[in-house]
């Protein structure tokens, strides 16, 4: 049986929300400047090359990629061969405190009545799952509201089918417009139970944009609806353009023979997210 100190995740999770916020992953830095020399609207390509700049500076000033820090969003996977010395939600969540204070980053979250600031970004989102081994890992997404807020559920009938997954996912995309601040990354979970299709969503901006998924028919589906979202022509920032989103990546679960559910949770183009095994 391994062990983990629970100080241990505290120090590895400030760190991450730190370099999250303001570091973007190699993956998209090279989907931006690929859609950069692809854009052949001028607004769209000026924003683009804004874009990259601003992930420069932020980079080498050690700055927020955007103004908008996030709900700390956890997915973490605890090896049944690894034992915890203390407490891993105080862990995760005084690593948070400290990472949003010493990284200067914004404290955006609130009750949701009164709307009063919790004052550290705490809590977070922790989804936990139990996985075989002796490793502890934990990604890290710092989800801003603006994105979120685009999000969408539907509980298809089997009837409606492939066609009807397409065609929800692009109003979903098409309603949002400009406000996920695109071209940002589009999550789909398919399948599952109500609450489960939205997990999977999200689950699915974990991804790498290279990432090939091994099913090839949710490979299909990805790459036409890739193609469709672009087709829109939202463009980056909602200024026109070909470059509406850097990827689709899909999640698939099986589901009950009576229902089909769909969920969308759109990525800004601050696809920021970090991971760490211990």
């Amino acid at each position: 049986m391994r062990s983990i100190d629970a100080r241990e995740v505290t120090r590895q999770v400030s760190q991450m929300v730190v370099e999250a916020n303001m570091v973007l992953p190699g993956d998209v830095s090279t989907a931006l400047e690929k859609a950069w020399e692809n854009e052949d609207n001028p607004s769209g390509r000026e924003i683009l090359g804004q874009l990259l700049e601003n992930a420069r500076l932020a980079r080498e000033m050690s700055l927020p990629l955007c103004q908008d820090t996030g709900l700390a969003v956890f997915f973490v996977e605890l090896g049944q061969e690894c034992r915890l010395r203390g407490d891993l939600y105080q862990a995760v969540n005084a690593g948070v405190s400290r990472g949003y204070e010493e990284g200067f980053l914004r404290k955006s979250v609130c009750n949701p009545l009164s709307r009063k600031n919790t004052g550290d970004n705490t809590p977070a989102v922790i989804h936990l799952d139990l996985v075989p081994g002796d490793r502890l890992k934990i990604r890290f997404m710092p989800k801003g509201g603006g994105s979120e807020n685009m999000s969408g559920l539907a509980m298809l009938t089997p009837s409606q089918g492939l066609e009807g997954v397409k065609e929800f996912v692009l109003q979903r995309v098409a309603g949002a417009g400009p406000n996920p601040c695109p071209p940002g990354i589009i999550g789909i979970g398919i399948g599952g139970s109500f609450d489960q299709a939205p997990l999977l969503a999200k689950k699915a901006l974990f991804r790498p944009l290279d990432d090939i998924h091994p099913e090839q028919e949710v490979r299909d589906l990805e790459a036409e609806l890739f193609e469709a979202v672009n087709a829109l022509g939202i463009g980056p920032m909602g200024m026109g353009g070909r470059t509406t989103c850097l990827g689709v990546k899909i999640q698939a679960a099986p589901c009950h023979i009576a229902s089909l559910p769909v969920a969308v949770n759109i990525q800004c183009h601050a696809a920021r997210h970090k991971e760490v095994n211990l």
